[in-house]
C-alpha cells in the first residue's frame, strides 16, 4: 500500500533508542529483553522450563513444545559443522538487538542455530561456550493457504486468528523462521497496533525496501484492512502478516527466539 511500510527496514532513530540488555530472570524462567525509550513494555515471563541459563548452559530436556534458544554472547565465526569454519560471522546483536536464536541441533560442545541473515533458512553451528542457553515454550504457525495464524504454548494451540498475508506478487515466504525482536510501531503511522514483531524472514522478491538495504517480514496490526482480513484472512500485504489488533495483543508474551513456521498446508 502506497505510503505505508509493509516490509520492515532498518530505522536507526527508533532502534538505537532501545536498551540492548538481556536479563536472565532465574533458572527455569524465560529471559526478558529490557525495555527502553520507544520500545514496548518488557515481556511477561512464560511458564517455567527446566533449564540452566548461563555461559555454555545445559541442553534443555526434551519437553513437548519446548524450544531451546541460544543467546549469542560475542561475535562468533560461522561453522557449517562442528570445528569446520566457513566464511561469515554470527553477530551478538542483529539490528541493534541481542541475537537470540532457536537451537535446532546439538552435539557435545556445540549448538546449531537458525540465523536471521539472508538467504532465508540460514543456519550455523556455534561453540557452546559462545552462547547462553534458555528456552521458549511458544511457537507460531502461519498457514498461507488457509490465511490463519496460530499460537502454541507447550505444543497446545492457544488461539488462532485470520491473517492478512502477502500477495502472489509479494508472497509471505514459506519456511522456518523465528521472532528476532519486537519494536514500537513507526511514528505517525496508524494501524500497526501496539508493537511490531520483527521476524528472521526476508522478502523473496524485495531486496531493498525504501533504501534500507533489506526487506524484513513483520507481524503487526491491520493497517486499516480489518474488513479485508475479516474472518477468513486475505492476500493483501507485501509479505508481512497483518492481524486484527485483538489477535495481535495475544502475542505480547511471545519472547525472542520463538520459532515461526510459515506453512502451506
Amino acid at each position: 500500500m502506497a505510503g505505508l511500510r509493509e516490509v520492515l527496514s532498518r530505522r536507526p532513530a527508533v532502534v538505537a533508542a532501545a536498551l540492548a540488555g538481556v536479563v536472565v530472570v532465574g533458572a527455569g524462567s524465560w529471559l526478558a529483553v529490557s525495555a527502553g525509550a520507544g520500545t514496548p513494555a518488557a515481556r511477561s515471563s512464560s511458564p517455567p522450563v527446566t533449564t540452566t541459563p548461563g555461559k555454555g548452559g545445559h541442553p534443555v530436556p526434551a519437553l513437548a513444545g519446548v524450544t531451546q534458544v541460544a543467546i549469542v554472547l560475542a561475535n562468533s565465526p560461522r561453522y557449517d559443522k562442528p570445528n569446520h569454519r566457513v566464511p561469515g560471522t554470527v553477530l551478538s546483536t542483529w539490528e541493534y538487538r541481542p541475537s537470540i536464536l532457536p537451537v535446532i541441533a546439538t552435539r557435545p560442545g556445540w549448538v546449531r542455530v537458525r540465523i536471521p541473515q539472508r538467504p532465508n533458512g540460514s543456519t550455523s553451528w556455534l561453540p557452546a561456550d559462545d552462547v547462553a542457553l534458555n528456552a521458549t515454550t511458544y511457537r507460531i504457525v502461519i498457514n498461507v493457504t488457509t490465511r490463519r495464524l496460530a499460537l502454541y504454548n507447550y505444543g497446545k494451540q492457544v488461539f488462532t486468528a485470520p491473517a492478512g498475508i502477502g500477495t502472489t506478487t509479494d508472497p509471505t515466504p514459506p519456511g522456518h523462521y523465528f521472532l528476532a525482536f519486537d519494536e514500537a510501531p513507526p511514528q505517525l503511522k496508524a494501524g500497526y497496533g501496539p508493537f511490531v514483531m520483527v521476524t528472521s524472514a526476508h522478502s523473496p522478491n524485495i531486496a531493498d525496501w525504501e533504501g534500507s538495504g533489506d526487506a524484513l517480514i513483520g507481524i503487526h496490526g491491520p493497517l486499516g484492512e480489518d474488513a479485508a482480513i475479516g474472518t477468513r484472512g486475505a492476500r493483501i500485504s507485501h509479505g508481512c502478516i497483518r492481524l486484527h489488533e485483538a489477535a495481535q495483543r495475544k502475542l505480547r508474551a511471545v519472547p525472542p527466539g520463538t520459532p515461526i513456521d510459515v506453512v502451506t498446508s
